[in-house]
């Protein structure tokens, strides 16, 4: 069974870089075909996919988030990470990693999130 955790600092303070890092066990983050994304929550907002990292590690952002964001990995610990620099206050969601498969915008496992918030 594949399991993802999110981690990192609940707070960030504007204008600094967010980093997060998702641990996967279960499954190796280069096995043949998945994709390892970040999705973010903003309050009372829908899902924002942000960004993906392929088992081959090439990666993928979000067009209107491409220009601040960041995603690499670290096989030997099977983990990959999310940077989002430059963050305000509209960068507050809860964050999540998920594995998505050849379909694409199909994710079949998610961590459990995690707040982060931008203060004022």
């Amino acid at each position: 069974q594949v399991q993802l955790q999110e981690s990192g600092p609940g707070l960030v303070k504007p204008s600094q870089t967010l980093s997060l890092t998702c641990t996967v066990s279960g499954g190796s983050i280069t096995t043949n075909y998945y994709y390892w994304s970040w999705i973010r929550q903003p309050p009372g907002k829908g899902l924002e996919w942000m960004g993906a990292i392929a088992y081959s590690g090439s990666t993928y952002y979000s067009p209107s988030l491409k220009s601040r964001t960041s995603i690499s990995r670290d096989t030997s610990k099977n983990q990959f990470t999310l940077q989002l620099s430059s963050v305000t206050p509209e960068d507050t969601a809860v964050y999540y990693c998920a594995r998505a498969g050849m379909s694409g915008d199909e994710y079949d496992y998610w961590g459990q999130g995690t707040q982060v918030t931008v203060s004022s």
